[in-house]
């Protein structure tokens, strides 16, 4: 919860004086009572109600008065609303290294199965297409509100050789522009989510794969368009090619370098569960708005009750706020 006018919470200080009051109050009828030496006499002065009764109104008043300091700092709450048109790339490696155990079943098997969640928990209103790359990138599906086609295109992803993440990014970038514009002639905003678990290694035309990479997020950033990165992996993964062990650790330096230079957001993942809950993160903020919502109006309808109750308990109870 946040507060529009939060200065105005220091009117708190007016419930609490005034229980302060009531408490001293309160105190110096005891001791009047006390001074009484018959009991017969005091029953007959002082009316006979339990303890709650006897401080239920004040309670309720000042409660009432505290409910409406806070109201008038006028609290507020973000909710959260499905944006109404928006377009996600995921753009997913696919290269060999995505074979290797340290994640279980493997890289490759945890990726699609966090894939296919992060994509059934978007609103239905999102467009979501699916890039893979190895060496080379490939267009799975374009961007789409077709979930079932969305997700057999993640379920029939392959593993090939080498790593050409510009290649991947750039065809993401193609397939964005690729969307066309509302009837007023805008673009629905949009974001790429890039998944990897190492270094590029292939590039782009006579670029080199770390050109090709610089290449692809200026060209990200010059089109407004962030790309969250998710490092998936651990330090000790393995691959064994032609009877030989190679160690494919993964590389969230080279990740973070492509969100910070596109505005998007940097995650790692050493786990499937860790994976999950990054698509999760990262769903709640490509695929939703934040909007503040004033919610005075409940603050003010339980100050009127509490002023009710207090009313009606002094009403019953001695007709008089005592």
């Amino acid at each position: 919860m946040t507060f529009l006018a939060g200065w105005r919470l220091l009117l708190l200080v007016v419930p609490i004086a005034l229980l302060v009051a009531y408490v001293v109050r309160s105190r110096r009828r005891a001791g009047v009572a006390a001074r009484f030496s018959s009991v017969d006499l005091l029953a007959s002065v002082l009316p006979r109600r339990s303890g709650w009764q006897r401080h239920l109104p004040w309670a309720a008043l000042i409660a009432a008065v505290a409910v409406g300091a806070v109201t008038l700092a006028q609290p507020a709450l973000a909710m959260r609303t499905p944006k109404e048109r928006a377009t996600i790339m995921l753009t997913l490696d696919t290269s060999a290294s995505m074979s290797a155990d340290d994640v279980s079943p493997s890289r490759f098997a945890a990726a699609q199965q966090s894939a296919r969640d992060f994509v059934l928990s978007l609103p239905a209103t999102i467009q979501v297409g699916l890039v893979t790359f190895d060496r080379n990138a490939r267009l799975a599906m374009p961007p789409t509100t077709d979930r079932a086609a969305l997700l057999g295109a993640i379920d029939a992803m392959r593993m090939g050789t080498g790593t050409g993440t510009g290649s991947g990014i750039d065809l993401a970038l193609d397939a964005i522009g690729g969307v066309p514009a509302d009837a007023e002639g805008k673009r629905a905003p949009a974001a790429v989510v890039l998944m990897s678990d190492g270094s590029p290694t292939y590039g782009s035309g006579n670029l080199t794969p770390e050109e090709s990479v610089v290449e692809a997020s200026t060209r990200a950033k010059s089109e407004g368009i962030p790309i969250t990165t998710i490092a998936f992996g651990t330090d000790d993964g393995t691959v064994v090619v032609q009877g030989e062990t190679i160690p494919v650790p993964y590389d969230p330096v080279a990740m973070r370098a492509i969100a910070e230079a596109t505005g998007g957001k940097t995650f790692t993942a050493e786990s499937a569960s860790e994976l999950s809950e990054v698509y999760g993160e990262i769903g709640g903020s490509v695929g939703y708005d934040l909007q503040t919502v004033e919610i005075t109006v409940a603050f003010a309808a339980i100050a009127f009750l509490l002023m009710a109750l207090a009313a009606v308990a002094a009403l019953v109870w001695s007709q008089q706020l005592a």
